[in-house]
């Protein structure tokens, strides 16, 4: 079952509805991965479920790994219980990661939408520990720092390339348009920043706080980086088809 060439998530929770609710957020933003709610006890009372979190494996599972989000401490003890019934080769790809079931798992859901492997399924899922990254500060020069460019100009030289655009969209960027542009930036090598924040990085993005019409700068200071920040920068000024 699962989603051939994609990792999996189930998220046990005490509650039917916060787990239910978890799949439905995620969904926004990862339509086509597995995404399994396993929540409350077998006739839906408050509490977990060793059938329904091991069910839920199952059904996550497409042979390229599946990883396991909880809400609360029982709840892992039941996933772990669930662990160890399951075959050896199994049990090798699921995981249960330490992190916050909302954030974790709304970062984790998106990095298995862009077909990332389990390893990086996990670090985007415990990138959520501690509170989201704190975005890199641009290097000042002797002026008392750099300065944006005007909407839509470039930036060019031997360490990289910039734009900067205007959100137009009227939320900003908000949870579903920040999705879109780290699976774009996921489909690049190079590495790329949204204003100072590692563009690949969901947590890091939606914690920019960007509202409509904030200056936003793309760069990478990679010398073969211009293809990924043009890219970025175009779906940005587009509105991310909200307009």
């Amino acid at each position: 079952m699962g989603t051939p060439g994609k990792v999996g998530l189930v998220f046990v929770s005490h509650s039917v509805d916060i787990a239910r609710g978890l799949v439905a957020l995620a969904r926004q933003m990862a339509p086509t991965a597995a995404l399994v709610a396993a929540g409350g006890t077998d006739d839906g009372r408050i509490g977990t479920s060793f059938d329904l979190v091991s069910a839920g494996i199952a059904e996550a599972d497409a042979g390229d790994g599946v990883v396991v989000l909880c809400d609360l401490g029982s709840a892992i003890l039941t996933a772990e219980t669930a662990l160890d019934f399951l075959d050896d080769d199994v049990r090798a790809r699921v995981h249960i990661v330490d992190a916050p079931i909302v954030e974790g798992g709304v970062a984790a859901a998106v990095a298995a939408e862009s077909g990332d492997p389990l390893s990086e399924v996990i670090a985007a899922a415990e990138s959520a520990r501690g509170g989201s990254a704190r975005p890199v500060e641009p290097a000042s020069d002797e002026a008392g720092g750099a300065q944006p460019l005007p909407d839509g100009e470039h930036a060019a030289g031997s360490s990289g390339h910039s734009r900067t655009v205007t959100l137009v969209n009227d939320d900003g960027l908000h949870a579903r348009p920040a999705a879109e542009l780290v699976k774009l930036a996921a489909t690049f090598p190079q590495r790329v920043t949204v204003n100072g924040a590692d563009a690949k990085s969901l947590l890091g993005i939606m914690s920019l706080g960007l509202t409509k019409g904030a200056q936003v700068e793309i760069a990478s200071s990679d010398p073969e980086g211009a293809t990924a920040v043009d890219a970025i920068a175009e779906l940005a000024a587009s509105g991310f088809g909200e307009n």
